[in-house]
């Protein structure tokens, strides 16, 4: 049923932006709240993701071992994190019923005949399914269970929790049992949700005040863009599109020494720019790629650091996610930072091609001979999907569609050459990718929506402010902010997932960055070159330990393969940081 849910949710996402943009240049009547459903459908395909996530166990972690297993016996090791993680969905799912009864009150209609509530409905829905499937999928013992909601309720409808805090510091204790979770595997929603708990607890703030920011930023006019474009880009993994995408490449650029690199790089940074997580380019890939690398003679070690690299560089390109989010959280122009991004994210490109060129290590150089026919027909026989960019770039940049129509009509003409033209997604296979995507979706979604709840914290607690009249004090030079920022952002990087750390950071360096004089549009790609480099940043950049998965590798290999990609990286994101013309140049 949720499933079927999941679906029909999509296919309502992607036909009402579509018809309304037929409707605008045919002169139809439109949709009566066409954008605000589709927003509020956003909520729903997020927290509905999130719940067949949570039952598969793919709620986004910072480790890759399963938590959420079925034990037979209590182990305290597992039962902590288990334990934490139902009570921040139980108290998340209270504080959305507590939104819920005051929209009930006050009731306001979001379209004809729809109330605010009935849309905010799935958000208490979903976190207490959540917590229901955390409790089923920890123990196969319904003793086991029982002790979970026994917890949970003394916790709740008990004074125990003030008579501790008069006896022992609640705060550290709090904060390391949170830590302690997330490092045993708790979802990453679980971190920012505990935090954000505790903290509006210890404050004297309702909890309700989480769901309500929540709900705030999943509901914004350009989120939807990031479940349509994600799709998109998971049907384009799935179909034989990179086969032939690395066809033309090949043909076009195989007759430069070295050419198989560029391919992999181009291949990399258009999929990640789509799907907008580098992970799921590595995942989806790399079992083409890395064959591919081993064939021509190119060293393992060479193979895998290119292919983990490549697989965070598209996102400086439109429809990147991250710059969505970005804009949204920062209140800048999502089109400005597209043409801001245009020149660092094709430096980047530049350099590692450069360099993988140029790299001694690898057994073959040589490039074959450049054969013009074969290019016109490699580029003739994958037309359909070279055809996809210019949609992209014409839709956002010339004004004929919203981003989020440009979206809807990019996963529609996806769906359109892959299902029907080129015949490589078959319908089942179509509603297994639409539950895949859905559960990726989720993960980000929830985990944006908590942790707005968190930022909304810091804000009220002016730690921004703070923050920024101790630079004052402190940092008299722009390029001394600019320096410690990159190493700043490059922890937060190797320690958050990019959507979160978006949420959490942008609001904190904001305030900085126009103290600084920094361009708006410059300080978001410093920010996204540099989360993407710290996917990339020993010990625990996220991309590291997705490739040691991938590829079935010990960690310090995965260091060793990665580390002069790295390097080539680092010396393209300081140019970024410190030439600030590279990035307002077409601005």
């Amino acid at each position: 049923m949720i499933k079927i849910l999941s679906i029909s949710i999509f296919i309502l996402m992607a036909f009402i932006p579509f018809l309304e943009t037929l409707s605008r240049i045919l002169s139809f009547n439109n949709i009566t709240a066409s954008q605000v459903i589709v927003q509020h459908l956003t909520l729903w395909i997020g927290f509905v993701g999130a719940i067949i996530a949570s039952n598969q166990n793919k709620l986004l972690s910072l480790n890759r071992s399963l938590l959420f297993n079925e034990e037979k016996q209590i182990s305290f090791i597992t039962f902590i994190p288990k334990l934490v993680s139902f009570l921040v969905f139980i108290a998340l799912a209270y504080g959305s019923w507590e939104l819920i009864k005051v929209e009930y009150q006050y009731p306001i209609d979001i379209a004809p005949s729809i109330p605010r509530w009935l849309a905010q409905s799935i958000m208490p829905i979903g976190f207490l399914l959540m917590a229901i499937n955390i409790l089923f999928n920890s123990y196969s013992n319904f003793k086991h269970q029982l002790l979970f909601v026994f917890i949970t309720f003394i916790l709740f409808f008990s004074p125990i929790i003030e008579i501790i805090s008069n006896i022992l510091p609640i705060m550290p204790i709090a904060l390391l049992l949170i830590l302690f979770s997330l490092l045993m595997g708790a979802p990453i929603v679980v971190g920012l949700g505990g935090l954000s708990i505790f903290f509006f607890w210890y404050d004297f703030t309702p909890i309700a005040a989480i769901p309500t920011e929540a709900y705030r930023i999943v509901v914004s006019p350009t989120l939807p863009t990031i479940p349509l474009f994600t799709l998109a880009g998971y049907i384009l993994a799935e179909s034989k599109a990179s086969e032939r995408l690395v066809k033309v490449f090949r043909n076009v650029f195989g007759w430069i020494p070295g050419g198989t690199p560029i391919i992999i790089i181009l291949l990399c940074g258009f999929f990640t720019a789509l799907t907008g997580g580098s992970g799921v380019t590595i995942l989806a890939l790399g079992g083409l790629l890395y064959p591919m690398l081993k064939r021509e003679g190119y060293n393992s070690s060479f193979s895998i650091g290119l292919i983990t690299v490549s697989g965070s560089l598209g996102l400086l390109f439109p429809p990147s996610l991250p710059a969505i989010i970005y804009g949204v959280t920062a209140g800048v122009s999502v089109k400005d930072i597209f043409i801001g991004g245009i020149i660092p994210g094709s430096l980047l490109i530049i350099l590692l091609s450069i360099w993988s060129i140029r790299n001694r290590s690898i057994t073959n150089l040589k490039g074959t001979s450049f054969n013009f026919k074969n290019s016109l027909i490699s580029i003739w026989e994958t037309k359909w999907e070279l055809m996809i960019p210019v949609i992209i770039l014409v839709g956002v940049f010339g004004g004929y569609s919203t981003i989020v129509e440009t979206a809807s009509l990019t996963l529609i003409y996806v769906f359109i050459i892959e299902f029907f033209i080129y015949k490589d997604i078959e319908l089942e296979n179509l509603f297994k990718i639409i539950i895949q995507c859905s559960c990726l979706i989720g993960g980000v979604l929830i985990i944006l929506g908590v942790a707005m709840g968190l930022t909304s914290y810091l804000v009220d607690a002016q730690v921004p402010m703070a923050i920024l009249n101790w630079v004052k004090v402190s940092i008299n030079s722009k390029y001394t902010f600019l320096f410690l920022l990159n190493i700043f952002l490059l922890i937060v990087g190797c320690l958050m997932d990019i959507f979160s750390a978006i949420i959490v950071i942008v609001p904190l360096i904001t305030p900085l960055g126009i103290y600084f004089g920094i361009d708006p549009v410059h300080l978001a790609i410093i920010f996204i070159a540099n989360l993407e480099l710290g996917f990339l940043t020993p010990p625990v950049g996220m991309n590291l330990f997705l490739s040691a998965y991938r590829f079935e590798k010990e960690m310090s290999e995965i260091y060793r393969a990665t580390l002069p990609f790295f390097l080539v990286k680092l010396f393209a994101v300081a140019l970024i940081t410190y030439i600030p013309f590279l990035t307002i140049y077409f601005l």
